[in-house]
């Protein structure tokens, strides 16, 4: 392991697939880090990630890097804008909905067991 990386979040493959209304790159790996996950969210306008998460040890904090939404945690809905920050503790479920210009959002993780514990609540934002 290094003393540093360097590594550009738009170099790292869509975790999604690419194409879709939601783009997700993480670059835990990418950084070689034990402590932090940094990861870059893109939603098209106006989409809704219907299916939430939560974990079993990670704090994540947000940061709302362009564009404008909503997260909703556990059955709470707040509003976001740019440079807004949300720290979520682990067992609160969090889900994302895009604004009319679209959302994008770096999140920061904490250290994540080896075996992980990322647990996806599907239907957490049902369509309304």
């Amino acid at each position: 392991m290094s003393d540093y990386a360097v590594k550009n979040l738009l170099e790292i493959d869509d975790s999604f697939g690419g194409g879709g209304d939601i783009e997700a790159r993480f670059s835990r790996k990418y950084i070689d880090s034990e402590e932090l996950g940094v990861s870059l969210f893109r939603y098209a306008p106006g989409k809704v990630a219907t299916d939430g998460h939560h974990h079993k040890e990670q704090e994540e904090a947000y940061v709302v890097v362009s564009g404008s939404g909503r997260i909703k945690l556990d059955d709470e809905v707040v509003e976001l804008k740019v440079f807004d920050v949300v720290r979520v503790a682990p067992h609160v479920v969090r889900a994302f909905e895009a604004g009319p210009e679209g959302l994008e959002v770096i999140a920061v993780g904490g250290r994540k067991p080896e075996e992980g514990d990322g647990v996806y609540d599907k239907g957490r934002w049902p369509a309304e």
